[in-house]
């Protein structure tokens, strides 16, 4: 616990120092924490950014490492929580994001790993216990997949209104499969 309370006061003691960047610049390193208080005050972070407790700042383009939430416009790289973490990212998100909670409001390229995944249009994985997405998705694996248009869901309950490819689980429910509901598979008629 030491180590990480020191280590967490050299970030803080590292990014108080850098300058603040002018509107529209971007800074290498950034401390975010409770009162949208970042340090230094910046929109935008190409390197890494420690979300502590609660952080919100607008672009990240490298690591961002969520010690609780962390909610991002977007985000090119990865997010990692320090141990426990949730990110949202309402814009969108290239790369890949840990978290126990995941929650995307716009496009992702890549893969999302969490306990739930709440996402609008992935274009890569969802891979977790729950996947909830208002979009298309192309592959989801977690117990229970639910989305508004799939390529491929693996889990226990798979649902989507349209898929395009195959759902394999114990039960598979899709308004444009070949039954709107069967065990073990289920493919969309074209």
């Amino acid at each position: 616990m030491m180590k990480k309370l020191l280590v967490l006061s050299v970030i803080a003691g590292l990014t108080a120092s850098l300058p603040a960047a002018a509107d529209g610049e971007s800074v290498p390193l950034q401390l975010s924490t409770l009162n949208n208080t970042n340090a230094p005050a910046a929109s935008r972070v190409e390197g890494a950014r420690l979300a502590l407790l609660y952080g919100k700042s607008g672009h990240v383009s490298g690591v961002d490492f969520p010690l609780g939430y962390s909610e991002l416009d977007s985000l090119k790289g990865v997010s990692f929580p320090v141990l426990i973490g949730a990110n949202r990212i309402r814009k969108e998100m290239v790369g890949v994001s840990f978290g126990l909670f995941n929650w995307h409001e716009g496009a992702d390229t890549g893969a999302n790993f969490g306990a739930v995944n709440v996402t609008n249009n992935v274009n890569g994985l969802n891979a977790g216990w729950v996947n909830y997405s208002t979009g298309k998705t192309v592959v989801d694996l977690s117990f229970a997949n639910i989305a508004e248009a799939s390529t491929v869901q693996l889990g226990v309950l798979n649902v989507t209104d349209r898929i395009d490819g195959i759902q394999l689980g114990l039960l598979n429910c899709a308004k444009n499969g070949f039954l709107p509901c069967f065990p073990l598979f289920n493919i969309g008629k074209q």
